[in-house]
């Protein structure tokens, strides 16, 4: 019986870590229940599953992922100066705080402030792990073919 590597529509169960390029970890079920997907459903990043694609049972990897195949590059445009009126009298507004605001449809758009400036505060919307060379450690343990 050959063992089937994962293709798009695999169905995969694996442990995973999310390490920043120091080791730090960010996210790991390795001590925890592993994770199952389908490979093309949208829960991974299209560049972390093209890491997968080839992988069998038993495989565990690391990989190196470059800003581009992970969360991109930061983007100045998502950096924005709003009044502090803005924000609810009664909340403390200093850097490095995570703010939460509704975008155009409706959708949780979080951000962090990094400044305050008199009447003014800047807002970083830009994902916190844009521009970060990331690990990607992977364990296969499981590989179904898609029905």
């Amino acid at each position: 019986m050959s063992l089937a590597s994962i293709s798009n529509n695999s169905q995969v169960t694996l442990n995973f870590a999310l390490k920043m390029a120091d080791g730090q970890i960010i996210d790991s079920t390795f001590e925890q229940k592993p994770a199952s997907l389908t490979i093309g459903d949208g829960n991974l990043l299209e560049g972390f599953e093209r890491l997968l694609l080839g992988l069998k049972v038993g495989d565990h990897q690391t990989f190196d992922v470059p800003p581009e195949q992970a969360f991109g590059q930061p983007n100045p445009q998502n950096i924005q100066e709003m009044k502090r009126s803005s924000f609810a009298v009664d909340m403390p507004v200093a850097p490095g705080l995570m703010v939460s605001f509704a975008d155009a449809q409706g959708a949780e758009l979080p951000g962090v402030i990094s400044a305050v400036q008199g009447d003014w505060v800047t807002v970083d919307f830009n994902h916190p792990l844009a521009g970060q060379t990331l690990q990607f450690e992977v364990q296969i343990l499981e590989v179904r073919d898609a029905n």
